[in-house]
């Protein structure tokens, strides 16, 4: 599942977070960013997969 996350953060950067995140904060972001210019919106969703990884428990 990771990998298709990350296929899709370089094809459709809004689509990846919202299968990681759901419609929310970050998926908004991600759009505004994507819009604006793609390669934002690249970068935002390859940065919000590192940080918040599924299953990564944060203390």
């Amino acid at each position: 599942m990771e990998y298709s996350r990350l296929l899709f953060a370089f094809i459709l950067p809004p689509v990846s977070v919202y299968m990681q995140f759901g419609i929310g904060k970050h998926f908004w972001i991600n759009c505004v960013l994507t819009l604006m210019g793609f390669v934002p919106g690249v970068v935002h969703a390859v940065l919000a997969m590192a940080q918040n990884r599924p299953g990564l428990k944060r203390l």
